[in-house]
């Protein structure tokens, strides 16, 4: 049975569903439903959605559609676009409303809602409900399981490909403030890269980390260097910003944006090191950053104020539904996973029988690194052709 067929080529690549009126004499039909298999994600509201009638837009009065809210269970007849007499375009419409007999009616919607390339991956859902069927039962290798201890192990699962299998593919892009302070995205594990974006070209240049600075906590004193106390908490009062993290801020930091050459060339001297026994991190003009892991923010360098920051880090892929997918690729490592780890946590279980799923677990692993790892041969010999070799294929 093929998996294809959910939803139309129409509805996937255009996000739109057509019909062809009947309408005769005055008369014809005036409903049309939308059915879930017409969008990966059905309209709701009539805002959502243009209405043409052979490539004639149709004005909102003329119809209605109430599509129900997500989520509601409510039966499909109520995804119902209905034509009224109120407005009529007599061109293409009846006295009553209804499109003409074998004129194409085609409903749109309006924004970009749906994602493309979902083909690729295959729900956690999914992952837990297969597993369960192929791996759990008399004569397979798992006798009895919850379904909770393997929605727990397929979590667990998630998260670690996520960390070093699965392709990084989150991003956030934003304009520093003149606070130079940037709080890290909310479902944030760790960073990839951080980079700049020039302002004329959109290309993004990368930013080092700053390893001998830091944010501590900046405790008050009184003149005789004497620790100052909240009155009523008896707590050691702070001040808002550390005098590391203010001097930081305002040095003398050279924009790369508006500086020319010529003028990079003579700054170089001044850079941290020297014009000798420079360390590569240091060696450049982009700027720079330090992430304050206690309160969870990144303080950016006194040039980089105004610019576009793009941040590509790593998340555990349990943010949202949505976002818990395995790609197909890696779908065999997650059974292993699965079957290792609820094999290693059962009593009276064979050792040599876990140990064979350790070795599998780790061998499905690291086939689904190769395939993410996503190298293409003539990509690999365009850019090798830069190196000073001859590379023939």
């Amino acid at each position: 049975m093929g998996l294809i067929g959910t939803t139309t080529e129409q509805s996937y690549y255009s996000q739109s569903k057509s019909w062809t009126g009947d309408g005769t004499g005055g008369s014809g039909t005036l409903s049309f439903n939308v059915a879930s298999t017409d969008f990966p994600t059905r309209p709701t509201q009539q805002g959502n959605i243009v209405v043409f009638i052979n490539g004639i837009e149709i004005a909102k009065s003329n119809y209605s559609y109430n599509g129900t809210s997500p989520g509601d269970t409510t039966a499909d007849s109520s995804y119902n676009l209905l034509f009224t007499s109120s407005g009529i375009n007599s061109d293409v419409q009846e006295t009553n409303g209804a499109p003409k007999s074998g004129l194409v009616i085609t409903l749109k919607e309006n924004t970009s809602t749906e994602g493309y390339g979902g083909y690729q991956h295959i729900s956690l859902d999914d992952i837990i409900s297969n597993f369960i069927i192929a791996y759990v039962g008399n004569e397979k290798i798992i006798n009895r399981v919850r379904k909770a201890d393997v929605a727990f192990h397929a979590q667990r699962a998630l998260q670690e490909f996520s960390y070093d299998t699965f392709k990084s593919k989150k991003s956030f892009e934003v304009e520093v403030s003149t606070t130079l302070i940037l709080p890290l995205p909310q479902d944030y594990v760790n960073y990839t890269k951080i980079s700049f974006v020039e302002r004329t070209t959109g290309i993004k240049r990368v930013l080092y980390p700053v390893r001998n600075t830091s944010n501590p906590r900046s405790i008050l004193q009184d003149d005789s260097y004497d620790f100052l106390y909240d009155s009523s908490t008896g707590d050691l009062l702070e001040s808002n910003d550390s005098n590391a993290w203010t001097r930081y801020k305002t040095s003398n930091e050279i924009d790369v944006d508006t500086t020319s050459d010529e003028d990079l060339e003579k700054k170089s001297e001044y850079l941290l090191g020297g014009r000798y026994g420079l360390t590569p991190e240091t060696a450049q003009f982009n700027g720079s950053f330090y992430i304050d892991e206690l309160r969870g923010n990144i303080h950016f360098s006194s040039n980089l104020s105004g610019k576009t920051i793009v941040i590509d880090y790593i998340s555990d892929s349990l943010g949202t539904d949505a976002e818990m997918v395995v790609h197909k690729f890696a779908e065999e490592a997650m059974y292993k996973y699965l079957a290792h780890a609820i094999l290693a946590t059962k009593s009276n279980i064979p050792e040599y029988l876990v140990n064979r799923f350790k070795k599998e677990s780790f061998a499905a692993k690291r086939v689904a690194k190769l395939r993410l790892s996503n190298l293409k041969s003539e990509e690999l010999t365009q850019t090798m052709r830069n190196k000073s070799k001859i590379i023939k294929h």
